[in-house]
């Protein structure tokens, strides 16, 4: 666990920058791939124009949620503290959140489908966040409650973990977050082989459904977040939120193909191969 990787002279080449660029950049590299093989011509030229307002909508999202929503009472006492991003501090609920107002923004500017897009790009939504959690483990900035047991990850000297918990071992959450991003990833391509398809915004409800329950159970582990009623932080209401919205696509898509319907804009991420 490193913040840094070397200075250059007085400034610091940050490990949460750097691997959070590196996940920002395979999950639209994986995206392109799937937009050239199962979307329509000219959506990867689309993706390419899309990219910077997904950076900087997701960066902001993820900022906001962060400070207004998951530690706002640290931030109202530390004002300063709010734009210093380097530190860590992204939700990446937020920063779906961010980046889905930025992507409504340019899909309806130029006319095409929302579901199309979103559909396309889950697989490479999945790939990122579970790279963006290694940001999280390196930074010390996100991490579990003590276990009160014989195993866990212990953070060294110079993390937010270690000044919250010294040494005390503390549930690997973060990284169990990590590899269920992969797993659902991987699932994601099994489920999407089913010969008869799957109808436009099934990818994108899977996300929404699958990730924040898992988000939710997993966020019981989680030591570095106030809690409020029932004992829940913010990431759990917002996975609840999600959720509700991810099972009422599911509902709707599901009842478009039934009555035969066309959702939009065909879309081939559903197609089997």
């Amino acid at each position: 666990m490193h913040s840094y990787w070397f200075f250059i002279g007085s400034f610091p080449v940050r490990s949460y920058s750097t691997i959070f660029a590196l996940a920002f950049l395979l999950g639209l590299g994986v995206t392109l791939y799937l937009a050239k093989i199962r979307g329509n011509p000219g959506d990867a030229d689309h993706w390419w124009g899309l990219a910077p307002w997904l950076l900087v909508g997701g960066i902001v999202g993820a900022r906001f949620w962060q400070v207004f929503f998951f530690d706002w009472g640290y931030y109202s006492a530390h004002p300063g503290q709010i734009v210093q991003v380097w530190n860590g501090g992204l939700s990446i609920q937020g920063g779906i959140a961010g980046a889905l107002v930025a992507a409504i923004w340019y899909l309806r500017r130029h006319r095409l489908s929302f579901l199309h897009f979103a559909d396309i790009a889950t697989p490479g939504i999945l790939l990122g966040q579970s790279i963006g959690r290694d940001a999280d483990f390196m930074n010390g900035s996100a991490f579990g409650a003590p276990t009160h047991k014989g195993f866990g990850e212990v953070y060294p000297p110079g993390t937010l973990a270690y000044e919250t918990y010294g040494s005390q071992p503390l549930w690997p959450a973060v990284t169990w977050e990590g590899m269920v991003d992969v797993a659902l990833f991987a699932l994601l391509f099994v489920i999407l082989q089913r010969k008869k398809g799957w109808p436009l915004g099934f990818p994108f409800a899977y996300y929404l459904v699958a990730y924040n329950v898992c988000r939710f159970f997993l966020e019981m582990l989680r030591g570095d977040s106030p809690r409020g009623a029932f004992g829940w932080d913010a990431a759990q209401w917002t996975a609840l939120v999600s959720v509700a919205v991810g099972l009422a696509l599911l509902i709707w898509v599901f009842l478009k193909e039934k009555r035969k319907t066309p959702l939009g804009v065909h879309d081939k991420m559903g197609e089997g191969e």
